[in-house]
């Protein structure tokens, strides 16, 4: 894994259909409300780079390329998803899924 810290000035949310590379960042919240049972109230990463004191990852997408990222924290390919939202989802109730990007193969 690989981690960078982005300056909010490199931050645009105007979606680009143009651009042939898709960056990636996750980030820790503390949010008392996203806090799961018998865990700390408001943390929701347990087990991933805990020695950071933010976690961020950047990665790159290509041409026809699709990646399925990790939202629930459980992963153990983190950043990618490896569908142990399924299992939470089904002991709890919840209903967290992946984030899916694709970027369509240039003609």
């Amino acid at each position: 894994d690989t981690h960078h810290e982005l300056p909010l000035s490199s931050y645009d949310s105007t979606p680009k259909t143009h651009s042939k590379i898709i960056i990636i960042t996750t980030t820790i919240i503390d949010d008392p409300s996203t806090a799961r049972l018998n865990e700390t109230p408001g943390k929701i990463n347990h087990k991933i780079d805990l020695d950071s004191p933010k976690v961020a990852t950047m990665d790159a997408i290509k041409d026809g390329e699709k990646k399925v990222y990790c939202r629930c924290w459980l992963s153990g390919t983190f950043p990618l998803c490896d569908g142990s939202h399924v299992a939470h989802n089904k002991e709890v109730g919840d209903n967290v899924g992946p984030l899916i990007v694709s970027v369509a193969k240039e003609e």
